[in-house]
């Protein structure tokens, strides 16, 4: 069980690392602008959670799963996945000289002012971003966001394939044909 939870973690791990990059990459300007991108890559590369635990169903298990075996193995994917989500994300802050926060920052002052915010209001706003950068700047507070982040989509593939892959008849083993 560890090593399908190993394998479809770092499988789903690679995948979002690769989006991560390539949505970096090809972003330009603006590479922390499309959350619904981002989520739509957590949830194709989390897809591997559903594979995994088939796997583990069909081939360690005979073809039948418990929904609490299936929600552990599910778990454990997510978990792996999201570690290396952390890493690429940390090493990217490291690359970066941790300066997405400064980023991050400026472009919400701007919205800010542009949608006409201003006094006491926009006072506010740049007192909260200035607690938000000294927060991120701590590792022990973003790197619990930073899983907060993937998680959550994790936990409910996972949820939902243990439900699915508990009933032996979706997308039941394959029989292999005998040799006569």
């Amino acid at each position: 069980m560890s090593r399908i939870i190993l394998t479809y973690g770092l499988i789903s791990g690679l995948v979002i690392i690769t989006g991560i990059i390539g949505t970096i990459v090809l972003a330009g300007d603006e590479p922390h602008g499309n959350v619904w991108l981002g989520y739509l890559i957590m949830l194709v590369a989390l897809s591997s959670i559903l594979v995994g635990v088939k796997q583990h169903r069909d081939q360690a298990l005979g073809g039948v799963i418990r929904f609490r075996t299936a929600l552990g193995v599910g778990l454990g994917i997510a978990v792996i996945a999201a570690l290396a989500y952390i890493v690429v994300w940390e090493a990217y802050l490291a690359l970066t000289d941790y300066g997405f926060m400064d980023q991050y920052i400026a472009h919400t002052l701007e919205a800010k002012r542009a949608a006409g915010v201003t006094g006491a209001a926009y006072q506010q706003a740049l007192a909260e971003a200035e607690t938000m950068r000294r927060q991120y700047a701590n590792p022990l507070f973003r790197v619990p966001i930073t899983f907060a982040e993937i998680f959550p989509v994790g936990l409910l593939i996972a949820l939902v394939s243990a439900a699915l892959l508990r009933n032996p008849r979706f997308l039941p083993a394959r029989s292999r044909p005998t040799a006569a």
